[in-house]
């Protein structure tokens, strides 16, 4: 069996290399007679592997001292919870709702405090990034919320909102790695890893030093307090130990391929391909607006949904899965992540050309 072109939007595609370094190791890591998946989480041998994990991440996206790398477990989504639970001391947060997890985030996070809805781009089914140089944020805010790349609806936020002097929260989950980012400008960013990084299981929170409290909202659980697992470099409990190996081996490809700079670049190159495609086809429709597209994630439609299934059943065939859309955009998505080769794009791209000429 021949790997296919995997274009699903999480778990995704991993660099080959690594799955291959992995599966070499799989029985005996390191001469040390067992796989990762077995050894002790408190071993000498593990301890390397989480530290230089934590070193090659910190190195790769500049990270301030002042900020700690947490690898933690509950997917992006219990991040929800936990980003209210540990910031909001007055009781008072704004969210900026740009897709269906910036909404989730909202939503959860009224359990809490008070979450105020700054600006949605929900009136055009999230195609676009709302203008957020100017939002009216209560004074007394503790954070503003943005979901960085919208995964389901294919937008990136090209330039940070005015938080106007509020520390900044954003779920960066699908865009993780994909591009050079300033960590200072944050107090968190954070993501779940199975999309751009690793296998499903991690969340990698990235957090300024004083939000760092035991001042959490009452009845907080210690598992859900930034503090006990800043204090225990990660290992309060046993962490999801196999899954941060991998990342760790994602974070050495990275620095091999030339580092965020090099992915970027190597990024732009692939989209750009699809969706010129996209813009001079006549039967193929890019869904969302020009200056806030995505490069990870790139929702298309025929405007025909007899068509849409049909593209995505014989594009399975031709070795090019996952192209369903999520149901509430339908159509098709191609998640392009940093895995994701150049000659996938230009392949996929191919059979699009080919399936409008015969349809």
């Amino acid at each position: 069996m021949s790997r296919v072109y995997n274009f699903s939007a999480g778990p995704a595609v991993l660099p080959e290399e690594v799955l291959r370094e992995a599966a070499e190791e799989m029985l005996d890591y390191k001469g040390s007679g067992m796989s990762v998946m077995e050894m002790s989480h408190r071993s000498k041998v593990y301890d390397s592997i989480i530290k230089a994990a934590e070193a090659d991440l910190r190195e790769l996206m500049q990270i301030p001292d002042h900020y700690k790398v947490l690898f933690l477990q509950g997917g992006a989504s219990q991040q929800f919870a936990m980003i209210p639970m540990n910031l909001m001391k007055n009781k008072k947060a704004a969210y900026i709702v740009t897709g269906q997890w910036a909404k989730k985030a909202y939503q959860e996070a009224q359990n809490y405090g008070e979450a105020v809805k700054v600006a949605s781009s929900e009136d055009e089914t999230f195609s676009y990034i709302p203008d957020c140089s100017d939002l009216d944020i209560p004074e007394d805010a503790d954070y503003v919320y943005i979901c960085e790349n919208n995964t389901i609806y294919g937008t990136k936020y090209k330039t940070l909102p005015n938080t106007k002097g509020h520390t900044l929260v954003a779920d960066v989950s699908s865009c993780f790695l994909s591009e050079p980012v300033d960590v200072s400008k944050y107090g968190i960013i954070y993501g779940g890893v199975q999309k751009n990084i690793g296998p499903a299981g991690v969340v990698i929170v990235i957090i300024r030093e004083d939000l760092i409290t035991e001042d959490t909202l009452p009845g907080t659980p210690t598992m859900l307090k930034y503090k006990t697992h800043a204090d225990a470099d990660s290992l309060y409990n046993t962490p999801p130990a196999y899954g941060i190996y991998v990342c760790g081996k994602v974070f050495q490809w990275l620095k091999k391929m030339g580092g965020l700079e090099a992915m970027k670049q190597h990024n732009e190159e692939k989209a750009k391909i699809l969706y010129d495609f996209l813009d001079q086809s006549k039967m193929f429709q890019g869904t969302v607006r020009k200056e806030d597209r995505s490069l990870m994630n790139v929702p298309f439609v025929t405007g025909d949904k007899d068509l849409d299934a049909k593209f995505v059943k014989e594009a399975e065939a031709a070795g090019f899965v996952n192209l369903k859309g999520h149901r509430t955009v339908g159509g098709m998505r191609a998640s392009i992540y940093n895995a994701m080769p150049k000659e996938g794009v230009e392949k996929l791209v191919a059979f699009m050309k080919k399936f409008e000429e015969e349809n």
